[in-house]
């Protein structure tokens, strides 16, 4: 009788086990079935991003002109947006070796024009105050932040607009530039920059509507995306989207907006992040822009406003006009060392020379009048020779080509008086000899 009950048992914990094995593989089988749903959830939002990432695998292995394929992160190829959008090739030739990410930075392809048509770093504000020249319906104020230097506008109302009170006469053609940090509370629908046609004389009241004016375009800068809405009377959104370098928080942010007729690109952190041939209606004249946010606990900075012409023809203008002035030459405050945003201003100076052997230049830097006589002298001098070895290096120019000089704040082309005067006196100029 003990036997059987022993053996009973061992035949029910078999039996309890076996069904309880069961039961565990039910639930691992649910849940595989659940997390294969989330994946291919997933699947169509990141088959763009995947895409994307592939064709630039494809392009860093092409080989250079050495024959030799150039490991990740070094100089390569990469496509450069035409004016239809067809993909061109390009190459960065003799790319330095500390440089590793520079392939990246070709797709910088905007060339800003050599008319500065409005800036703003808010150094005529006192600390504390609100711009003068803009209005809100709500609060902020200049200040100062910790990891950059310069002043900043605190967006810190909420459900604010920030208006530019005074009309701009944008071209079909023109580049927006600015400098966003975002803090800590930043959303992911982020702030919004508007663009937009106003017909409106009274330029003095912030208009909060949320489609200004008869017509423009929405950019949304999210921490995780950015997005465009095209927008006019009666009409849908023309409306794009991509999630390529969204901006960091708590960092500063260089963007970078390209206008051309209907058609817009956006580049951040070396790349082109967005580019939409048709988002904005037919016919629109831009002459206003502003930024808002409905978020009540997210108050971002901005400063360094630039906008300028684009795309000039400094074919042109170098071989018969005998000068080319640039603003799309780019240094940091104080320094001397050439930003990867510059590639295409400088690119578009070496293809001139490339077509044009028997053709020397002279590089020569200007400052404004801020600060010591004597170190604006020598930081001009030290930044033409910084682009004269650009020159040299990504684009393989002879050094006997190429002269340098720098003139400091000796010759303004605006009087030293205000952000935009002093913008248009801090350029390159290169001069056929």
């Amino acid at each position: 009788m003990k036997k059987l009950l022993i053996i009973l048992g061992i035949m029910l914990f078999v039996v309890s086990e076996a069904n309880g094995q069961s039961w565990l593989n039910s639930l691992g089988n649910k849940a595989k079935e659940k997390a294969k749903e989330k994946v291919e959830q997933k699947v169509e939002e990141k088959t763009e991003e995947v895409m994307e990432r592939g064709f630039e695998k494809v392009e860093k292995g092409v080989k250079s002109e050495k024959g030799e394929k150039r490991e990740e992160g070094e100089g390569g190829e990469e496509g450069e947006e035409g004016e239809e959008g067809e993909e061109k090739a390009v190459t960065v030739k003799n790319a330095p070796q500390q440089k590793k990410s520079l392939e990246s930075f070709t797709q910088y392809d905007f060339v800003p024009g050599d008319k500065i048509l409005y800036f703003e770093d808010f150094s005529q504000d006192a600390i504390g105050d609100f711009p003068a020249l803009w209005t809100s319906n709500g609060s902020g104020e200049v200040k100062s932040v910790s990891i950059a230097p310069g002043k900043w506008l605190h967006l810190n109302g909420e459900d604010a607009v920030y208006c530019y009170m005074r009309k701009i006469e944008f071209p079909t053609n023109f580049i927006v530039e600015f400098d966003l940090i975002p803090d800590k509370e930043y959303s992911l629908d982020g702030i919004i920059f508007t663009l937009y046609q106003d017909m409106s004389d009274n330029t003095e009241v912030a208009d909060d509507d949320l489609y200004p004016g008869l017509a423009g375009i929405h950019i949304m800068l999210g921490s995780n995306e950015w997005e465009t809405l095209g927008y006019k009377e009666s009409n849908d959104w023309l409306r794009a989207r991509a999630s390529k370098n969204p901006v960091v928080i708590e960092e500063s942010n260089h963007v970078i907006i390209w206008v051309q007729n209907r058609r817009i690109r956006i580049y951040h952190a070396g790349a082109k992040v967005l580019d939409a041939p048709t988002n904005i209606y037919p016919g629109v004249a831009f002459n206003r822009f502003r930024f808002s946010g409905w978020d009540r606990n997210s108050h971002p900075f901005i400063s360094n406003l630039k906008i300028t012409t684009a795309a000039p023809d400094m074919r042109s203008k170098l071989l018969t006009e005998g000068k080319i002035v640039s603003y799309g030459i780019y240094f940091d405050s104080g320094k001397d060392v050439v930003k990867p945003e510059s590639y295409g201003s400088v690119k578009e100076i070496a293809t001139v020379l490339q077509e044009n052997p028997d053709v020397k230049i002279k590089v020569v830097g200007h400052t404004d009048s801020d600060g010591d006589d004597a170190l604006n002298l020598d930081l001009s001098k030290r930044r033409a020779l910084a682009v004269k070895r650009f020159l040299e290096k990504e684009f393989g120019i002879a050094a006997d080509r190429v002269q340098t000089d720098g003139l400091g704040e000796q010759q303004p082309v605006a009087p030293n008086d205000k952000p935009e005067n002093k913008a248009k006196n801090r350029r390159v100029e290169f001069i056929k000899l």
